[in-house]
């Protein structure tokens, strides 16, 4: 087998303009969303760096502005910080990217879907496998997702898409995959449908947010005409790569957060909360106080 190409590049589609969180996201992504004290989107970059990412490429649109600054230095902040001999968080905020790795921005026209941001991205990736992270869902494991699904590829090549068994009753929400000649946590991926109503769905394997890509996806993209939602879906590029290359499902190791929804965020923001480790115990305490004053 010939050895897995190294994975350099990090796409993150946040053209999207969180609808579900307004009026809280007219004027600020929806990835500057905080979970306790950092945007969801700084979690995702994170785990694109612990996976061995040095670009970082955003796919934004309009009102977008904000994720630009928090990534870029702000030297008047850092002087600042240091004058009051705030060293920790000074350090927190110089750490948000390395020096090592870089964030590239590229504006999506006009709102045709996921598919289409992840094609914009093509001019920065090029000729190599390549992560799509969507900021939406949190993913807490042992490892950074992304890095698990690195280590998926080094073995098998081909495309890993990141997949967890879903309600049957909510299969129209995601893109779901059939598989089959599963080995451990990892399975060829023989279908996938775009948010299948449930009682067509083919199974309860659902992909969610977390793609590492051959870039043999770009040319499926280019032929990929407008599918459900009137959108250019992610999905049905890589239904038609399974016909020429691997595709695998990885259950990743974890608990996935959907911070798309109030709900999920809500519990996001609890459950991080409590491993917060300033703020940890005291939010446990407060929480038990506060389910004892509900009984």
């Amino acid at each position: 087998m010939t050895q897995a190409q190294e994975i350099r590049t990090a796409v993150f589609p946040v053209a999207g303009r969180g609808t579900r969180f307004l009026p809280a996201t007219k004027a600020s992504p929806k990835e500057m969303l905080p979970i306790v004290d950092k945007p969801l989107i700084q979690y995702a970059a994170e785990e694109a760096l612990a996976a061995g990412a040095r670009k970082l490429v955003f796919i934004t649109g309009s009102s977008k502005r904000a994720i630009e600054d928090h990534f870029d230095s702000d030297a008047e902040l850092e002087t600042a910080l240091e004058k009051q001999g705030k060293t920790d968080l000074l350090k927190a905020l110089k750490e948000i990217v390395p020096a090592w790795a870089s964030c590239i921005y590229i504006r999506q026209p006009s709102p045709l879907g996921l598919g289409h941001a992840v094609w914009c991205a093509k001019p920065v990736v090029g000729n190599e496998p390549f992560f799509v992270h969507l900021a939406d869902d949190l993913i807490d494991g042992p490892t950074p997702c992304l890095r698990q699904m690195a280590a998926v590829y080094a073995e098998r090549g081909g495309s890993i898409l990141g997949v967890e068994t879903v309600p049957r009753s909510e299969t129209d929400k995601y893109g779901i995959v059939a598989t089959d000649g599963r080995e451990g946590r990892v399975s060829r991926v023989k279908q996938i449908v775009e948010k299948p109503r449930p009682q067509n769905a083919p199974s309860t394997l659902a992909v969610v947010g977390r793609y590492l890509l051959s870039p043999t996806i770009f040319a499926k993209l280019e032929q990929t005409g407008r599918g459900a939602g009137g959108e250019i879906q992610l999905t049905d590029a890589i239904a038609d790569l399974l016909a020429d290359e691997p595709v695998f499902a990885y259950e990743f190791e974890g608990k996935r957060y959907d911070c798309g929804s109030k709900l999920g965020y809500l519990q996001a923001t609890v459950e991080y909360g409590l491993k917060h480790e300033a703020l940890g115990e005291k939010f446990s305490e407060y929480l038990i106080g506060l389910a004892a004053k509900l009984k």
